[in-house]
C-alpha cells in the first residue's frame, strides 16, 4: 500500500475555492509586477489582478489556470478570506494580503506551471 501524500493542516478550514484563491494571491504578492513591498507588519498590497488569456494567465514567468483563479473576482470568497484574517479588501476591489495570509500553507504550490 502506497503512503498518502501529506496534506496541509488548513487550520482555518478554508474550502477548496478559498485555498486556490489564497494560493494565487500569494503568487501575486511575491511578484513585484503585481505587488508592492511588504509594509512594517509584513502585509503586501496587490496592485491589480491579471486578466486571463483564454484558460490561463501569467504570473512571475509562469502560467496559472484561469479555473484555479476563479475566486479572485468573487466578493464572497474575498470576504471569507478577510473574515479569517488572511487579507483586507478595499472598496476598489484590490486586496492586501496579511502576513498571516502570505505564510498560510495552502498545500497548492503546484498552481504555477512553467511558461513555455
Amino acid at each position: 500500500m502506497m503512503p498518502q501524500p501529506r496534506r496541509a493542516a488548513n487550520p482555518k478550514n478554508l474550502n477548496s475555492l478559498q485555498l486556490r484563491t489564497l494560493a494565487v494571491l500569494q503568487l501575486l504578492a511575491r511578484d513585484p509586477a503585481w505587488s508592492g513591498p511588504p509594509d512594517a507588519a509584513g502585509d503586501v498590497a496587490i496592485r491589480g489582478l491579471p486578466q486571463p488569456h483564454g484558460d490561463h494567465f501569467h504570473i512571475a514567468g509562469g502560467v496559472v489556470s484561469a479555473r484555479d483563479a476563479s475566486g479572485l473576482r468573487n466578493p464572497n470568497v474575498l470576504a471569507a478570506l478577510a473574515r479569517k484574517g488572511l487579507l483586507r479588501a478595499t472598496a476598489e476591489g484590490l486586496v492586501t494580503l496579511t502576513a498571516e495570509g502570505l505564510a498560510y500553507d495552502t498545500g497548492l504550490g503546484r498552481l504555477l506551471q512553467p511558461s513555455e
